[in-house]
C-alpha cells in the first residue's frame, strides 16, 4: 500500500499542544508550528482501526496486557533491531518520561549525581532537579562530522555519579550513536558502577544508512545494569495514548522498579493505547519504511535550501529522529533577538535551543515530520527574514 504523507490535516481546535497553545508559547497565534515532537501526518490506518474497533465495546473498564500485546512488541524489536528477549523483561509504563522519572526516584537518593548529555530533551533536566538530585552535564562536543560524546570528561564524572540518562538516538542533535561509542560509554559506567537509563523512544526513526543499537544488547554485564525504554508513540504518532515499555533484564532491578510503579498505580494504562500499540507493532513495517523515506526527503530539502540560501546557519544532517538542530549563532544576535525575529517576523514556531541546555543558546530545533508543503513554507519564511 502506498501511504500519502502530503495530506494536510487541520489540527486546530482539537486541544492540540502544537497548534492550540501557540499564543501561550510563542506570543503569536499565527506561527507555523514545528516544535512539539509529534507528527502532522495522520496516525496510520491500522492503529486508528484497532482503536475504533475496541471503542465499539460499551465498557471501557480496567484491562491487562495479554500475551499477544507483548508478542507484538517482541516481534517488532526482533525484526527491526535484532533484539530477542523474554516477556518477563518487559514492564508497562504510561510514558517514557514518566518511566525515567520513576527510575531516578527508585534507584537514586536526594543529592546523588545524575549525568545527562546536553543539549538534550528538557525532561532529562527536570527528571534530575525535580527530585532533588544533582545534575551533572556531560556536554556533547561538536566535531568535524557532528556531535560527539566527551568520554574524557565522562571518565571523571562517573567516579562520583550514580546514574546516567542516555538519549539513544539523541534528541535534539539527531545522532544515532554507533555501537563503538555505546561500548565505550558502557565500559566507563560499568567500571564506576553507574546505572544507565536508556531512552530509546526514537530508535525506530533511524534514517536510511544508519542502524540503532539497543543499549542492553552490548553484553550481559551491560544488560544487568540498565533499563531501556521503548514506545510506539513517536514511531506511529500515538503520543496521546500514553503507552510505553520498560525493558529490564536484571530481575532484582525489575522487581524494585515494578514495585515502585505499582505503588504509584502507574502500571495499568489505557485500553486504546494497548490496542493501537499492538496493531502498529504487528502491521506497521511498510508504513514506517515509507515514513522514513519521506522524512529523509524533508531533511535533504532543508539541507539543500540552507546550503544555497542561508550559509550562516550551521547544521549537521540528522542520522535519526525527525528533527533538525539548527545553529543561528552565525548571525551575531542575542538569543532574545533571534527569538523575536523567528517568532514575530518569520512567524515560525521552532523550539528554543536553550531549553535543551545552556549550550543550546542560539540554536533551534525544527520538527520535519510534516507535509513537504509546510517545510517549503518554513524555508521561504526563513529566507525572507534571515
Amino acid at each position: 500500500m502506498k501511504y500519502n504523507f502530503d495530506t494536510t490535516v487541520n489540527r486546530e481546535n482539537s486541544n492540540c499542544v502544537k497548534y492550540d497553545l501557540r499564543k501561550a508559547v510563542f506570543g503569536n497565534p499565527d506561527v507555523l508550528p514545528m516544535w512539539v515532537a509529534d507528527m502532522d501526518f495522520e496516525t496510520p490506518d491500522f492503529a486508528r482501526e484497532a482503536v475504533m474497533e475496541r471503542a465499539k465495546h460499551p465498557i471501557y473498564g480496567y484491562h491487562f496486557k495479554d500475551r499477544p500485546y507483548y508478542n507484538a512488541i517482541q516481534g517488532w524489536l526482533l525484526r527491526h533491531h535484532q533484539w530477542e528477549m523474554p516477556t518477563e523483561w518487559m514492564s508497562f509504563v504510561p510514558g517514557v518520561v514518566c518511566g525515567f522519572n520513576m527510575a531516578v526516584m527508585a534507584f537514586t537518593q536526594e543529592g546523588d549525581e545524575v549525568i545527562i548529555q546536553s543539549p538534550v530533551y528538557p525532561p532529562f533536566h527536570h527528571a534530575v532537579t525535580g527530585h532533588g538530585r544533582k545534575l551533572v552535564y556531560n556536554k556533547l562536543k561538536i566535531g568535524v562530522k557532528g556531535y560527539e560524546m566527551d568520554f574524557d570528561l565522562l571518565e571523571k564524572q562517573a567516579q562520583t555519579a550514580k546514574m546516567l540518562i542516555l538519549c539513544n538516538p539523541h534528541n535534539p542533535v539527531g545522532r544515532c550513536w554507533t555501537r563503538e561509542e555505546l561500548e565505550r560509554l558502557s565500559e566507563i559506567c560499568l567500571r564506576n558502577d553507574v546505572m544507565v537509563i536508556s531512552d530509546e523512544i526514537h530508535c525506530d526513526l533511524v534514517l536510511p544508512g544508519y542502524r540503532h543499537t539497543p543499549f542492553a544488547t552490548l553484553g550481559p554485564e551491560v544488560a544487568d545494569r540498565c533499563i531501556v525504554f521503548h514506545a510506539a508513540s513517536k514511531t506511529f504518532n500515538l503520543a496521546g495514548l500514553a503507552t510505553s515499555t520498560a525493558i529490564i533484564p536484571n530481575k532484582a532491578i525489575r522487581d524494585t522498579y515494578n514495585k515502585y510503579v505499582e505503588a504509584m498505580e502507574a502500571h495499568l494504562g489505557n485500553i486504546f493505547g494497548k490496542v493501537a500499540t499492538q496493531a502498529s507493532m504487528e502491521k506497521g513495517d511498510e508504513w514506517l519504511c515509507q515514513l522514513l523515506d519521506y522524512v529523509q526527503g524533508n531533511v535533504d530539502y532543508v539541507s539543500d535550501f540552507l546550503l544555497h540560501n542561508l550559509q550562516k546557519v550551521r547544521f549537521f544532517k540528522p542520522q535519526a529522529t525527525y528533527m533538525m538542530w539548527l545553529d543561528f549563532n552565525g548571525y551575531g544576535l542575542s538569543e532574545e533577538e533571534l527569538w523575536r525575529k523567528m517568532t514575530q517576523e518569520a512567524q515560525l514556531g521552532f523550539n528554543r535551543g536553550s531549553d535543551f541546555g545552556r549550550d543550546g543558546s542560539g540554536f533551534f530545533r525544527v520538527n520535519l515530520a510534516c507535509p513537504r508543503a509546510i517545510v517549503e513554507e518554513a524555508m521561504r519564511r526563513l529566507k525572507t527574514v534571515f
